[in-house]
């Protein structure tokens, strides 16, 4: 078994992600950069996991957003 100590993302779930970015950033941040439909139009929780669990490079950007997120928050 390959251990994840150098992931970052290791025992967070997309759901998390997602919720995260929506409640400390919002819907609108979240469209402006990532420009995909599940994020500007009637977005919800719900309808963007599906969409990013079905689409793997919106995850990635998704995934990647929270990690920037995250060590922006670090700095201060």
């Amino acid at each position: 078994m390959t251990t994840q100590k150098n992931n970052p993302l290791h025992g967070i779930t997309l759901e998390q992600i997602l919720t995260y970015l929506v409640e400390t950033k919002g819907w609108d941040y979240l469209g402006s950069e990532i420009k995909i439909n599940c994020f500007i139009k009637d977005p919800s929780i719900k309808s963007s996991l599906t969409f990013l669990r079905k689409t793997p490079w919106a995850r990635e950007k998704v995934e990647s957003l929270y990690l920037y997120v995250k060590r922006q928050e670090n700095k201060k």
